[in-house]
């Protein structure tokens, strides 16, 4: 049974000198800490058509006061290619001078399909930006565990997914970044199975990517629960799903789940569908703040 009062700074901790399993046993004794990121695939139809750059993006998430961006792989030029140093170090600089941490980026791959040479190739891939990642000091990097292939059972998937889990994590760690696998409706769809595949895994450099519109299950905020232990990052958004019934977020809700327990570190948000994004987002946050309270 999974002790939930583990809060994830110390589930990291331990396991640096215990295996990622036995880790789950610790018990938390600091206050929660929640911190506000601004995930930039929220802008993304801005940033793919042209009409904003990552820098701009960046400059108006300072201007609606987030303490940090959580800047996607795909907006750097020359995705999926790795950016120039110098750019690198230019989004590096830019949030520092507006007081922004940089929370955490991400890639896109697929570890759910039968092709090896694919899947080999998404790890080259994943091993690269964790090099970005670490030049960035994004200490966490997004990975997908990617849609299932159809005609190959769940148990052969699985084997796939943890051994190159294993190997990406096993370069993070000789980077200081930890990889953060997103249920993102897609082959890990329940907490039970994300949270299967990161014990088989069982790395101090492997943690969950929490994203609670990802949970399409009878009770999301019970998955979520489950998670919140295992997860390093989040995408914070403006509805879960009851099996496929779109509902609002309870933020208040959510929020309790989060500081019952204990998590310290930040909630990247995240706003998808039809509208200007910077005004999505602009309200999203508003809710955020009243529903956090003195904590944002």
């Amino acid at each position: 049974m999974l002790m939930l009062s583990v809060n994830r700074r110390q589930l990291l901790g331990i396991a640096l000198a215990t295996p990622f399993v036995r880790s789950l046993s610790a018990s938390g004794t600091r206050k929660p800490l929640l911190k506000l990121s601004c995930n930039l695939y929220t802008f993304n139809s801005l940033l793919t058509k042209g009409e904003m750059t990552l820098p701009q993006v960046i400059d108006y998430c300072a201007d609606l006061g987030f303490q940090a961006v959580d800047p996607t792989g795909y907006y750097f030029p020359g995705y999926p290619q790795p950016p120039a140093a110098s750019y690198i170090n230019q989004i590096k600089r830019q949030a520092f001078l507006l007081g922004l941490d940089i929370s955490g980026t991400g890639v896109r791959n697929n570890f759910a399909v039968a092709d090896a040479g694919k899947r080999k190739a998404d790890v080259e891939h994943i091993k690269q930006w964790v090099e970005v990642a670490a030049q960035l000091d994004a200490p966490v990097m997004r990975v997908f565990a990617g849609q299932q292939e159809k005609g190959y059972p769940e148990a052969e998937i699985d084997k796939w997914l943890i051994e190159n889990l294993r190997e990406c994590a096993e370069q993070a760690g000789r980077f200081g970044v930890i990889l953060a696998v997103q249920n993102h409706r897609d082959f890990l769809d329940t907490s039970e199975h994300l949270i299967r595949v990161l014990k088989a895994v069982d790395s101090p450099w492997l943690a969950a990517h929490l994203d609670i519109g990802g949970f399409r299950t009878s009770d999301p905020y019970t998955d979520i629960a489950n998670a919140i232990p295992f997860a390093v990052n989040w995408q914070i958004k403006e509805n879960v799903f009851f099996n496929d019934r779109e509902t609002p977020t309870d933020l208040a809700r959510l929020f309790s789940i989060i500081r019952q327990q204990g998590y310290r570190g930040y909630l990247p948000l995240e706003t998808l569908g039809s509208g200007d994004p910077r005004e999505k987002m602009k309200a999203f946050l508003a809710r955020v703040r009243v529903a956090l309270g003195k904590d944002s």
